[in-house]
């Protein structure tokens, strides 16, 4: 059947072909935007994409930026992004940020074309096993081999990606399965309710397994974010008097200013995030899995006979690696307000007296360290080049309360969230690792999500030259997002992870030439030009405030190269 030439929608006795029947279920799902890089195995799909002009097809020039930029607009929407890539070559190009958005668990459905499945027997040009490609680095991944299956099976493929654990599904969409007719109904995808909570007999057991605790502490990753759980967790753990450590927590999980939030525990070494929990007597675990670390440790990092409490809504998290006493496949909202009202029953005047007692313990060793931190800072500016916490103690400054902040600046997070910290819930975003590049591109999709509100996103120079091709995505939408560039020339994670990996037995030994990025030494604003984006450099402290007001008060999108220090230091948090 050849394709539609007309604007208007099909007579009702009309038999449309499986492109138009795609593009009706985007519809019926309110999917706004469809990511793409087109391919010669899309066109015909493409073509009918015209003729929906409520469906916005967002342009990416390279497959891996794309793929970013989708899952920054499903962080900050809260709702699965649809992604079109162009059979073998265009996915082989997305993998790693598909790996990323699995990393971080973000609901993409990525759609690949291929010529079809009558060429399978003949070892066609851009011919490969598509399925067999995603597989790994996807919660579920299928070919349509049927035309009587193209809905059924997009329809499952949101649901996977939107049901907890949220993550990037795959789905092959050969061409001549498209051009056929098809007559299936549309009908909007149904998502499960997940909104679950254990029996009360359980909370009961959990609240008697945690209300004797006397160094008791709290892990956290992405999963709470996702059930909207933050003030519940704050209010837990306030009254177990518990400190609450961020495992892969992409997202706020609790106000940075909190007195109980005790950071990141990082996620290279196992022996730096067992040490959360070495003198814990009792430990609750929520929305994450234990531990996620490059290295990671095989033996348990609980003390000997150390309840262990978890709760997730991925029951592959629970006692994935390591024992617990008890686990609740719940969510993480529902279950800790109902695990706070029934351990405040169970814990006996003492018990909350000493706990109160904690979060006061707490509130002033957090306080101390965040006020040394801060004058430790204050005193590196005096003794040499620019440095981040100059940056963000201005931005914090100029930003407006319900600005959004996309982060992946690496070795000067630190400094930026000691003086940014991040309070709203769906107002910070940062990388938990998986990939770099995420920031240029992450920010670009937060601000298609929130096109009302001021978005910030920041990279180091390291991962903006994996991604910056989403700066021109930026330009042809229009975009007024604002981007940093922290530029030090250098792979300064490496180096920082290789200092650890010393341990400091050799260091004054010189870092391998290789990590370094001076020569020639890229320039940010001349690449952002290029593509279109206003660009700036700031290299002088006395300069600050004028760049930032520069870059914030242009209209469309910005680009500030900032020329910071080159020092390698141990991580401070």
């Amino acid at each position: 059947m050849g394709l539609v030439t007309d604007l208007s929608p099909p007579p009702s006795t009309a038999v449309a072909t499986g492109h138009r029947r795609l593009l009706e279920q985007l519809r019926a799902d309110g999917v706004r935007y469809l990511f793409g890089n087109p391919g010669s195995t899309e066109e015909g799909l493409l073509d009918e994409l015209t003729r929906y002009p409520d469906v916005e097809y967002v342009l990416g020039l390279q497959e891996a930026a794309l793929v970013s930029t989708a899952d920054g607009y499903a962080q900050a929407s809260g709702r699965p992004a649809v992604v079109l890539l162009h059979s073998g070559a265009g996915l082989g190009n997305a993998i790693g940020s598909i790996y990323h958005a699995a990393r971080r668990q973000t609901p993409l459905v990525v759609l690949a074309g291929e010529a079809g499945v009558e060429y399978d027997a003949l070892d066609a040009h851009l011919a490969v096993d598509l399925v067999a490609m995603a597989r790994p680095v996807t919660k579920y991944a299928a070919r349509v081999n049927h035309p009587s299956s193209l809905l059924r099976l997009f329809r499952r493929c949101l649901k996977v990606a939107a049901t907890p654990p949220r993550g990037p599904v795959f789905l092959a969409v050969p061409q001549d399965v498209l051009d056929q007719p098809n007559e299936e109904p549309v009908t909007p995808t149904v998502f499960p309710q997940t909104a679950v909570v254990p029996d009360a007999p359980v909370v009961e057991q959990a609240a008697r397994l945690l209300a004797g605790a006397r160094s008791p502490v709290i892990l956290v990753g992405d999963g709470v974010a996702a059930s909207g759980a933050v003030d519940e967790l704050a209010r837990f753990a306030e009254t177990w008097g518990a400190g609450v450590y961020g495992l892969t927590a992409s997202e706020l999980v609790m106000p940075w200013t909190h007195p109980l939030w005790r950071g990141l525990s990082g996620h290279l070494s196992g022996e730096t995030s067992a040490a959360t929990v070495a003198d814990a007597d009792a430990v609750l675990v929520c929305g994450t899995y234990l531990f996620p670390d490059v290295f990671p440790l095989t033996r348990s990092p609980f003390r000997d006979g150390a309840p262990v409490v978890h709760i997730d809504l991925d029951a592959a998290a629970i006692a994935k690696n390591h024992p617990v006493t008890l686990g609740m496949v719940s969510d993480p909202r529902l279950t800790l307000r109902a695990l706070t009202g029934v351990l405040d029953e169970t814990m006996t005047d003492a018990q909350h007296e000493a706990a109160a007692g904690r979060v006061r313990s707490i509130a002033e060793q957090t306080a101390r360290a965040h006020a040394g931190r801060l004058r430790l800072d204050i005193a590196e500016r005096d003794r040499g080049p620019l440095r981040m916490s100059m940056i963000a103690e201005a931005l914090a400054r100029l930003l407006p309360a319900d600005a959004v902040v996309f982060d992946e600046s690496l070795t000067h997070s630190a400094e930026l969230t000691r003086w940014l910290p991040p309070t709203t819930p769906g107002a910070f975003f940062q990388t938990p690792g998986g990939t770099l590049g995420v920031g240029i591109p992450g920010a670009v999709g937060a601000k298609l999500a929130r096109p009302d509100r001021t978005v910030v996103g920041l990279t180091g120079d390291g991962g903006a030259m994996y991604t910056y091709q989403a700066l021109w995505t930026a330009a042809h939408l229009g975009l007024d997002v604002k981007l940093v560039v922290c530029h030090n020339a250098s792979y300064r994670l490496l180096k920082e992870n290789l200092a650890a990996y010393r341990r400091d037995d050799s260091p004054d030994q010189p870092y391998p030439p290789f990590f370094d990025l001076t020569s020639p030494r890229v320039s940010f604003v001349r690449l952002a030009e290029a593509l279109g984006v206003a660009a700036f450099r700031l290299v002088e402290p006395a300069q600050v405030e004028q760049a930032l007001c520069t870059l914030l008060g242009h209209r469309g999108p910005a680009l500030l190269e900032v020329v910071l220090d080159r020092d390698v230091t141990p991580a401070r948090g």
